[in-house]
């Protein structure tokens, strides 16, 4: 590896960014990039930043020029955690929030390189191990950052690594937008199969009458009835720092919002609660329960996940509801998966309340969702027929989604590799390097 040098020697500028204010109807706004534009892959996302009101010093002083390098300095993930964006023409002129920190280059110093070197694997370990002493990953100062040992060869090699990189990351990525287009289409697929297979026609022209207008005719065997006539919903435990927790208490496992993913119940993370046993008899999931969170993205807004029973007497957060169906005239798998069709989505999405980010629901527009509803029978063997087609594209996904990370892997290596003059760029395709 080339010679080293400390950050705080090859930067002419180490400064954080601001937040300003609201802005209201007689300010001028400014776009202000965030942590969330800034992509894994070192991209920045100028397509939706914030907009907010900063006074004029702000306005010059977070000024952002083509060759600033952002850093996500504060994050409660160490995957995201020193994150770090190139600012391209697109994003030159933005200004930046406060919790990234903007670094510049000395003309000596290809911000290209840097760029990459912050990107490196060899970056991250320092960070990782300059930050285990401080605050457990969740914040990266601008001491810690300048004290990063970077390697620095020439400013012509620099230049030619950097190139290097240009090309050879840019087929990876080429690679890598590919496969993200076959995971959406493969999504759309299971959409498609959802809805067709549950409710015949709903891909084609609805009948356009009646307050549900997306919906086509429907078979006489299948009338649409009211959810609330075949199924009751229990509200979760209330989350109360306040609530006594002496006499007859219990210790249980609840599932928050977080818990809940479009199609499956996440338990990475899962938190316990001490209540009254009342309560949490009340608010105890049974196997068979659909469950269904009050809020979150619009296009997630209703989709029903089944509670397997993974965890014995697990309660579930008041924001999380629990559908509990008749099990004589409705299965709760077809309730969920009757929640991912056109039909499903277009009901939610338009009783739901939304505000600028998010969109809520509540337990009557739950229990007033109208579902054909033919025979138990009927019900089974649809859900049996769509599972079947679900475990397919899962396993094309779940080889889809291996190739992502080996690509990402393979990239980081690559980087890593070169920055840290592990082979010689000018004679050397980054495609036949072993970066094992």
């Amino acid at each position: 590896m080339s010679e080293a040098t400390k950050l705080k020697y090859c930067l002419v500028a180490s400064d954080a960014g601001t937040w300003g204010s609201d802005p209201d109807d007689t300010d001028t706004v400014i776009p202000v990039l965030r942590s969330t534009e800034i992509g894994l892959d070192g991209s920045v996302d100028t397509q939706a930043p914030a907009l907010r009101s900063l006074t004029s010093a702000e306005r010059v002083r977070t000024r952002l020029h083509k060759g600033d390098i952002l850093v996500v300095r504060s994050s409660g993930s160490d995957l995201h955690l020193g994150k770090s964006g190139y600012v391209n023409t697109s994003a030159a002129g933005h200004s930046f929030s406060n919790f990234l920190q903007r670094l510049r280059f000395a003309p000596e110093h290809s911000p290209r390189f840097g760029w990459y070197f912050l990107n490196s694997l060899h970056a991250k370990q320092q960070i990782r191990k300059l930050s285990s002493t401080t605050t457990g990953l969740q914040n990266l100062s601008a001491s810690l950052i300048a004290e990063l040992e970077m390697p620095t060869p020439s400013p012509e090699e620099q230049r030619r690594i950097a190139d290097f990189l240009d090309t050879e990351t840019a087929h990876i990525d080429r690679l890598m937008k590919a496969r993200r287009a076959q995971v959406t289409n493969l999504a759309e697929r299971d959409y498609a199969s959802i809805s067709e297979a549950l409710i015949p026609g709903s891909l084609l022209k609805g009948a356009g009458k009646g307050i549900f207008p997306w919906l086509p005719k429907l078979p006489e065997d299948r009338p649409l009835v009211r959810l609330g006539y075949v199924c009751r919903i229990q509200n979760g435990i209330t989350v109360d720092g306040k609530r006594d927790v002496t006499g007859d208490v219990v210790t249980r496992p609840y599932l928050r919002v977080a818990n809940v993913q479009a199609g499956h119940v996440s338990l990475d993370s899962v938190a316990e609660i001490t209540v009254p046993r009342a309560a949490a008899e009340r608010s105890t999931l049974r196997v068979g329960d659909v469950l269904m969170t009050e809020g979150g993205d619009l296009d997630k807004l209703g989709r029903g996940t089944v509670w397997n029973g993974e965890l014995p007497n697990c309660l579930h957060q008041n924001h999380v509801f629990a559908l509990r169906p008749d099990k004589t005239v409705l299965d709760g798998h077809y309730l969920a998966l009757m929640t991912q069709t056109v039909h499903g989505r277009c009901y939610f999405e338009s009783t739901g309340t939304k505000t600028t980010n998010l969109a809520s629901t509540n337990s009557s527009k739950i229990l007033n969702f109208p579902i054909p509803l033919p025979s138990l029978k009927i019900q089974r063997t649809l859900v049996s027929q769509v599972h079947e087609k679900l475990q397919t594209t899962a396993k094309i996904r779940s080889l889809l989604n291996r190739q992502l990370t080996l690509m990402a892997e393979r990239r980081q290596a690559l980087i890593t590799a070169a920055v840290t003059g592990q082979f010689d760029v000018s004679t050397a395709s980054g495609r036949g390097v072993d970066v094992t």
